[in-house]
Formats: C-alpha cells, sequence, structure tokens
C-alpha cells in the first residue's frame, strides 16, 4: 500500500485553539513523498518540525517521522500499514506513537486520530484508504436523496437514519449529543459539555473530543460527504444545520401552527395540530440521561408537555367538547394535584356533563390537598369556579385562553 503524494499532509489551516498541531499558511500542500523529498533537499540545514503549542509557554516539537505517524494514525491506519508505508519497523512505529500521545498530551490512539482529525491534518473521507479516482465526464444526473437522520429528545433519546434505528453509545456519550441537539442555534463549548453532562465530578481525562469523535462516526451521513454532523470552531462544536430532523423543532412548529389557527377562530383545526404535537412525546423527555443539563431539559420539557395538554384541553372545552375532555382532564389532576387550573377546567367540564356533585368533590379534594401540602387555600379562579357551581351560573363559567 502506498500513500498517493496528491494526499495533502496539511490543507492550509491554521490552529484555533491551543494544543492543536500548528499548519502552515493557507495554499500550503505536503504529502509524506513530498516531506521526504524537502529532508533530501534541505539536508545541509535544519530539518522542518512540526510545533505544538500547549496550554502554557512551552513548545513541542514533532520530528518529521513523528508527523508522518500521525497522519498516518489519524487515516485510520494500522502499525503494520504504517510501517509498510514507510519502510520502518513495527516496533519504532510504537515508539513514535508513545513520544507522539507524551508530547501531546493525549491519552490513547483514539484521541490521537480526534487530534489529527481536529487539527485539519486528516480531513474526513480524505486519505490513503481511499484513493482518487481518474476523473471522468460528468452527466447530468439527479442528485441522490440524502439519508434522512432523525433524532428523538422526546422521550428516551433515540435516532433514526432512514427509518433504521441508530446505537449511540453509552448514556454519557449520549448526554453529549443530547446538550448539542437542544442547542441548536449556538456553539457549546468543551467546557459547557463536562459542566452539562459531569457536573461537579469532571471526568479525569479529556473524554470530549473522543466522544465527538465517536458520535460523528456514528451519525455520518451520505457517502463520501466530507461533512460531519457535528461541526467544531474555535469555541467548540454544534450541529450542522439541517443535517438532522430533531422532534422537539417539529413540536414548537405545530404548536406555532395551532395558534395561528386559534387566532384564526379554527378551534378544531388548532385541537387537531395540538394533538399532533403532543403525540411526539414518548414518555419522559431524556428519560435516563446522566448530567445537570439533561435533568433541567428534562424539567423543561415536561412542564411544556403539560401547558400544551391544558392548552389542547381549553380549546376542546371552549367548544363544548366537555365529555370527552373529562378524562384527559382527571388524569393530569392526578398527575398534578396542585394545578389549579387544571382542577378548575375539570369542575367545568363535570358540571357541563350534568356531574354537580362530582365538580364539587373536585373542588373539596384539591383544597385539601393545598392545605395539607402547602399550607395555603385554594385560588381566586378555583373559589369562583367553585361559588359559581354552588348557584348554578352557567354564564359565569366562561373560559379563559390559555398561555401558549
Amino acid at each position: 500500500m502506498s500513500i498517493s503524494p496528491g494526499e495533502g499532509l496539511y490543507r492550509g489551516h491554521r490552529p484555533d485553539t491551543a494544543g492543536l498541531l500548528a499548519c502552515p499558511l493557507p495554499g500550503a500542500e505536503t504529502s509524506i513523498d513530498g516531506i521526504r523529498q524537502t529532508d533530501q533537499q534541505g539536508a545541509r540545514g535544519s530539518p522542518m518540525p512540526t510545533t505544538v503549542t500547549t496550554g502554557q509557554s512551552t513548545v513541542t516539537t514533532l520530528t518529521q517521522q513523528e508527523r508522518e505517524v500521525l497522519y498516518a494514525v489519524g487515516c485510520g491506519l494500522g502499525d503494520a500499514e504504517i510501517a509498510s508505508v514507510l519502510a520502518i519497523p513495527k516496533d519504532t512505529v510504537a515508539e513514535h506513537l508513545a513520544r507522539i500521545l507524551a508530547k501531546l498530551e493525549l491519552r490513547d490512539r483514539a484521541a490521537a486520530i480526534v487530534h489529527a482529525f481536529d487539527c485539519g491534518l486528516v480531513v474526513p473521507g480524505r486519505g490513503p484508504r481511499k484513493q482518487a479516482a481518474s476523473p471522468a465526464p460528468r452527466t447530468a444526473v439527479r442528485p441522490a436523496r440524502e439519508p434522512q437522520l432523525r433524532i428523538s429528545v422526546l422521550g428516551p433519546l433515540q435516532s433514526w437514519r432512514d427509518g433504521q434505528p441508530v446505537d449511540l453509545g453509552h448514556l454519557r456519550q449520549q448526554a453529549v449529543l443530547a446538550t448539542l441537539v437542544l442547542c441548536p442555534d449556538r456553539t457549546v463549548s468543551q467546557q459547557e459539555l463536562l459542566d452539562g453532562v459531569w457536573g461537579m465530578e469532571p471526568p479525569i481525562t479529556k473524554v470530549v473530543p473522543v466522544y465527538i469523535y465517536r458520535l460523528r462516526k456514528i451519525l455520518h451521513i451520505g457517502d463520501g460527504s466530507p461533512a460531519p454532523v457535528i461541526r467544531r470552531d474555535r469555541c467548540g462544536y454544534r450541529l450542522t444545520p439541517g443535517a438532522v430532523e430533531v422532534d422537539v423543532a417539529r413540536m414548537e412548529e405545530l404548536v406555532s401552527a395551532a395558534g395561528r389557527a386559534e387566532r384564526a377562530g379554527e378551534l378544531p383545526e388548532a385541537v387537531r395540530i395540538c394533538a399532533q404535537a403532543l403525540d411526539l412525546f414518548r414518555g419522559e423527555p431524556l428519560a435516563g440521561l446522566p448530567g445537570p443539563f439533561a435533568e433541567l431539559e428534562r424539567l423543561r420539557l415536561t412542564e411544556r408537555r403539560i401547558a400544551l395538554v391544558q392548552r389542547k384541553l381549553d380549546w376542546q372545552l371552549r367548544l363544548g367538547q366537555h365529555a370527552e375532555a373529562i378524562a384527559e382532564l382527571r388524569a393530569l389532576a392526578v398527575a398534578q394535584p396542585l394545578n389549579e387550573p387544571v382542577a378548575a377546567m375539570l369542575m367545568r367540564a363535570l358540571y357541563r356533563s350534568g356531574r354537580q356533585v362530582d365538580a364539587l368533590t373536585v373542588f373539596d379534594r384539591t383544597r385539601r390537598r393545598l392545605a395539607d401540602d402547602l399550607g395555603v387555600p385554594p385560588g381566586q379562579m378555583l373559589r369562583r369556579t367553585h361559588q359559581m357551581i354552588l348557584r348554578g351560573h352557567d354564564a359565569g363559567l366562561g373560559l379563559t385562553r390559555t398561555a401558549p
């Protein structure tokens, strides 16, 4: 196996964070064969080292052969293949790799591969394993459809590619992905990922780049596409816009559509669309994922679901669908026994269905629960609903709009 002279060792990238392999100015293009030629031509002078600026003020230098080994490792070659390509003993390859890990303060071979990608030394989809075919005349054909990648957070974290489930790895790795998914419009720094996933117990090794590398491989879309689903910039990581369909984004689109239908006076359509949004929930959001970020998002999405249920039920009551709403209101009242607006809606639905005694029972149960758990009396809305039911004043049981 040989490495094509056309395969560039550097792609003209500058380093953007401390600890990355320093690269030449834009336009520089050097291959492993080119390095050897440079070494021969410059034998009378000093060698050209690869420098790595660490977080401290010291500068670490990689030799030419260490640089070649790091490039080959980043391309996915094994020690035997690297030894064959560079014409050096296999034991020497292992020694070079050990020195590279020590100089760059990397944990293992996987971290070296991540480093080679992050600094631009190796470009995804390009390297000695994939030789470029000779150019052929292009024909006007319709581009193939990109595989559809979907991620769901409105339940246990799951992903599908073309309808087939994708294994996202262990829970910490999933929590890293969930953080990126739920921060779609901005870059998330490594420190934010550490704080959000590990909290007060950060890992002792630099695992975030390794998790990102694994997730890139797992979520790769398209055959031979150089664009990863997860992008990296000088500030951290983010999902590539438009690369993934996320259920929470779809849910918010449906909620906005339901609001427009309500403002247009089309309440039946608003109920239908809101029901579609609620159908996207598959259980507890982010169930089982560790870390402070997942816990906060789990609470936020759960409260979002409850608000949507209340909104839909309010529309149903305004449409006179009292009997249809009772079962769902009862379930919500059991799950939220201190939620006074839900109790008031259930009381109105029961009363309008001719079940005055049941409606008053709901008030008594809620009043006792508020007193026992919070030490407070019912609020004005619940008391007013109770009084209107006692007096039989249907006109006073008008429904108020719920916030979106």
